[in-house]
C-alpha cells in the first residue's frame, strides 16, 4: 500500500494486508445526498424518428428506459461488490431528444439521506437506461453508440458539493 500522511489518500476498500473490504460507514453522520449522472445515446435520424413517433417494434422506448433506470438504481448494491445497500428516497431518469446530431441525452438523479453517497446508484441508473434504449432500438439499428456517461453533480457528505466543469 502506498505511504501517505493523508488518511483520505489511503485505499478505502483495502485492508492492511491488501485484501478487499467494504468500508464501514457506521460512524459517519447521515446527510442528505444527491448525485446526477448524464449520458448520451447516439442513434441515426431514422431511428430517432421512429422513437419520437413511438413506432419502434418493442414499444415505448423512453418510458421503458426510465423504469429500467429507476429499478437499476435500487439494485446497485447487488451489482457493485463494495456498494452499500441504500434506502433511496428519490430516483428519476429524464430524457432530451436531440435532432442534430440525432441522439437521446439522459440524466439520472438519485437521492438519499444516509452515511454514504449515491454516485454509483446514479451511474448504474444512467447506464441501464442507456442500455435499455439500445436494446429497444437494436432491431432497426445495430451501430448505436453509448457515450459520455459521467457524474455532473454530487452533494452531501464530508467531501461536500461537486459540479462538473
Amino acid at each position: 500500500m502506498p505511504e501517505s500522511d493523508d488518511a483520505e489518500a489511503a485505499f478505502s476498500h483495502m485492508t492492511e494486508d491488501g485484501s478487499v473490504t467494504m468500508v464501514d460507514v457506521g460512524a459517519k453522520a447521515p446527510t442528505q445526498r444527491t448525485a446526477i449522472v448524464r449520458a448520451v445515446v447516439e442513434v441515426n435520424a431514422s431511428t430517432l424518428d421512429l422513437l419520437k413517433r413511438r413506432a419502434l417494434p418493442k414499444g415505448d422506448v423512453l418510458t421503458t428506459a426510465k423504469i429500467a433506470g429507476i429499478m437499476a438504481a435500487k439494485r446497485t448494491a447487488e451489482l457493485i461488490p463494495m456498494c452499500h445497500p441504500l434506502a433511496i428516497s428519490y430516483a428519476d431518469v429524464r430524457f432530451a431528444v436531440v435532432n442534430a446530431p440525432p441522439s437521446i441525452e439522459l440524466e439520472a438523479e438519485v437521492r438519499t439521506t444516509g452515511q454514504t453517497g449515491v454516485e454509483m446508484e446514479a451511474m448504474v441508473a444512467a447506464q441501464v437506461a442507456a442500455l435499455t434504449i439500445y436494446d429497444m432500438c437494436k432491431a432497426v439499428q445495430k451501430d448505436i453508440v453509448l457515450r459520455d456517461c459521467r457524474l455532473v453533480f454530487k452533494s452531501g457528505g464530508k467531501s461536500g458539493t461537486f459540479r462538473a466543469g
